[in-house]
């Protein structure tokens, strides 16, 4: 696996155990000159050091002279995005393919439009850096009204908006503590795996200061370390607790991703023998090609057989799981604490009790694999009633296209150089269903859920994996919310294929409450993104209403235009979903609409 900064394994360590960050400059940092000391360098070559090869940004008035220098960084690319939520999306993408994501926007205007994007990051535990351009330096206490706020002499709107979903906040209007302030926050976002705030006087960035009269030297993080007495009772009782069931499991969660612990979950469940899962939001975070892999545990919407074998367990590891209303099927999860081992980030409880703190889950887990005793009872016995699922009937000549029938065809396009997006809808549980080749990206933002995610995201993860080739699968619903950054994506030149899905509305929403306000204005999608290419850039798009013509487009996108961004939209019947999204739906409307408790 790719051991960046932000992969599911984690960077790999120096020989002290500190972590150093890719640095693009030399430790021993050379003087600068008066023009280059400024801190709208120190910035940017800050960006650079840590991984981040691209900015997404909208331009406007506070930033302006602040995006001058990120544009003059060498080893960085400002991409402008058609809006802040989009680029803060496009950041969020970035972070999952590369590690840590950055986007740029102005000040309160631009701020308040791409929280929602970072709210999203914080949700996931990604490492990203919000950059805003604010207001002149000497504006601050002086009781002026400036324009881009609400009218008040307070610019502290923004700040307390951002206070809540991101883990540093700094506010740059003096140059002597700038160059502090700066290293903080992104040094606390890799270390947090979090987003940070940084605000930039508009006035400061060109000026030189002495604190920038080096490259910055690159960062020399320490990793948090496990408190040894710890782990070993925490290893002690918990094999004590495994090795007396009879039929244990083990499940990855989405925490695996910042505690970096990817290697050590496979390196357990070898030397475990365990049967093992993914909840929804792990999945693409362990290889499915491990010899006892059952697939996605999501409660009563499973894949098959797996909820089965999980549940009847007397004894079950989950490492990073996050257990909300949506994970569990409107809580409806058949587990049961007792059982439990919950292994988090830097925490292990084991059944009831006891709970162990200061452990980390990579030390955790591979120590749990030096002493773990085998046991392979829980996949013997799934084996023992597996049946395995049939094909989709196959489609007479002409017949309106089923959903599972592109996802059949979606299937057969995945390999190790492809990659995965599933929009927040009944993509969720379709894609949840692809087998992923070793090497095949996967990422949806399930926490959030934000309906409209995956455009952005798609902008960001294949401009950080140019590697792969990224297939999206996007309902119409969500297309319309943040449609406008195709343009983008082919201003960069990126290849990606969406299948978008036109079922005529909020699908996943008519099945947790149906209403006319899920029903939503077609629009002719192919021809809209026919007039965002407009001749410029490389893009080809197709209309398909059976499997005939899906399989001609596939060919196409595959072949003759795979060098193209590929826009495919399939016509689907607006009832045509998943089973699994059915009773999810149905399950989740159930819990939103328990009655209150009596007073």
């Amino acid at each position: 696996m790719d051991t960046g900064i932000g992969a599911v394994d984690g960077p790999k360590a120096a020989p002290s155990g500190a972590l150093a960050c890719p640095a693009t400059f030399p430790a021993s940092s050379s003087p600068a000159s008066s023009a280059e000391a400024t801190m709208g360098r120190h910035l940017a070559r800050r960006l650079v050091q840590v991984g981040v090869s691209d900015v997404f940004a909208v331009p406007g008035d506070f930033n302006l002279t602040l995006l001058d220098h990120l544009i003059a960084e060498p080893g960085l690319r400002l991409i402008g995005c058609c809006n802040e939520l989009n680029a803060g999306y496009a950041a969020d993408g970035y972070a999952r393919a590369k590690g840590v994501g950055a986007c740029a926007v102005t000040f309160t205007v631009g701020g308040l439009s791409v929280l929602n994007a970072i709210a999203g990051a914080y949700s996931e535990n990604l490492p990203l850096i919000c950059i805003v351009g604010g207001p002149n330096s000497n504006d601050y206490g002086t009781n002026r009204i400036l324009h881009h706020t609400i009218g008040l002499p307070d610019f502290t709107q923004e700040l307390r908006a951002f206070q809540t979903v991101t883990c540093y906040q700094a506010v740059v209007n003096n140059l002597d503590d700038a160059h502090e302030q700066i290293d903080k926050a992104i040094s606390t976002a890799l270390k947090e795996s979090k987003p940070v705030y940084i605000s930039v006087s508009c006035n400061l960035p060109g000026v030189s200061h002495p604190t920038f009269s080096r490259d910055p030297v690159p960062y020399f993080l320490s990793p948090r370390m496990s408190n040894q007495m710890g782990l070993e009772a925490a290893v002690e009782a918990t094999v004590q607790f495994l090795d007396k069931s009879v039929k244990p499991v083990m499940v990855a969660g989405p925490k695996l991703r910042v505690a970096k612990a990817g290697a050590a979950f496979a390196e357990l469940a070898d030397a475990s023998g365990y049967a093992v899962a993914t909840m929804p939001s792990a999945k693409g975070m362990v290889a499915e090609t491990l010899p006892r892999f059952l697939g996605t545990y999501w409660g009563a919407v499973s894949m098959a057989f797996c909820a089965e074998i999980v549940e009847s367990a007397d004894a079950y590891l989950f490492a990073g799981p996050i257990f909300n209303d949506y994970s569990s099927v409107g809580y409806s999860f058949l587990l049961k604490k007792e059982k439990a081992v919950i292994v988090q980030p830097d925490r292990v409880t084991v059944g009831n009790g006891p709970a162990f703190g200061c452990i980390m889950m990579k030390d955790f887990l591979s120590a749990l694999a030096q002493r773990v005793t085998k046991n392979t009872t829980a996949y013997e016995n799934y084996k023992r009633i597996f049946v395995p699922d049939g094909e989709p009937p196959e489609s007479e000549p002409g017949e309106p296209l089923r959903v599972n029938v592109l996802f059949k065809h979606v299937q057969k396009m995945l390999t190790g150089h492809s990659a995965v997006i599933a929009e927040t809808g009944d993509s969720w549980f379709n894609c949840q269903k692809l087998k992923l080749p070793d090497g095949c990206g996967y990422e949806f933002q399930m926490q959030y859920g934000s309906i409209g995610w995956s455009v952005g995201a798609l902008l960001g993860y294949a401009q950080g994996s140019k590697d792969k080739r990224v297939i999206a699968c996007i309902g119409d619903g969500s297309f319309q919310v943040t449609a406008q950054d195709v343009s983008t994506m082919l201003r960069c030149e990126q290849n990606s294929i969406i299948f978008l899905i036109n079922n005529g509305g909020y699908t996943i929403e008519v099945e947790i409450h149906d209403g006319p306000y899920n029903v939503i204005k077609n629009w002719n999608y192919t021809g809209l993104v026919d007039a965002i290419h407009n001749g410029e850039g490389k893009c080809w798009t197709a209309k398909v209403t059976c499997e005939e013509e899906l399989t001609a487009a596939i060919e196409t996108a595959t072949g003759e235009k795979q060098d193209c961004l590929c826009f495919i939209e399939v016509i689907a019947h607006k009832d045509d979903t998943s089973k699994e999204l059915l009773e999810w739906g149905s399950r989740v409307s159930a819990a939103n609409s328990r009655p209150p408790n009596p007073q």
